[in-house]
């Protein structure tokens, strides 16, 4: 991934956020901000002739040194190209890397309803390890959500 991938990311990102099914956020963020809020490696982008069809990258889960292991994950596919397996190809990469680099646990916050994560998740070896009911709200709903978590 290269600050040059950010505006297509975005886009696919804008579709998360749209579907009102993969995310909290309801805006986009600036490089700056998005930056500084993930880990600079490992990032992924899936690619197609050129055109950016996914993206995923870690987001450390706390500052505090006992948990430096331990990253939330973002993955995100365009909406015309789920269902092709980008997401577990992306998962897999994502996994390996961070093995790589001392990661180990990774976890996944997942609305129920968004069942092509959950199944993403669950057959890239993720398991579920407890759910938040009425967590917070998107669009004036209250949203329950599902952790998932991989250890290594």
């Amino acid at each position: 991934m290269q600050p040059n991938d950010f505006p297509r990311m975005m886009e696919i990102y804008q579709q998360a956020l749209d579907s009102k099914n993969a995310t909290f956020q309801t805006q986009l963020p600036n490089w700056n901000d998005w930056n500084k809020n993930h880990l600079k490696s490992p990032r992924l982008v899936y690619q197609k002739t050129g055109n950016a069809l996914g993206w995923c990258a870690l987001s450390p889960t706390s500052s505090r040194y006992c948990y430096r292991g331990v990253a939330e994950v973002s993955i995100y596919i365009d909406s015309n190209a789920q269902g092709m397996g980008i997401g577990s190809q992306l998962m897999c990469q994502l996994v390996e890397k961070a093995k790589a680099q001392g990661v180990w646990t990774l976890q996944s916050a997942i609305f129920p309803e968004n069942t092509a994560s959950v199944k993403m998740h669950e057959k890239t070896g993720f398991r579920l390890v407890g759910y938040r009911e009425r967590i917070g709200q998107l669009a004036g709903l209250w949203r329950d959500s599902w952790l998932y978590e991989l250890r290594f």
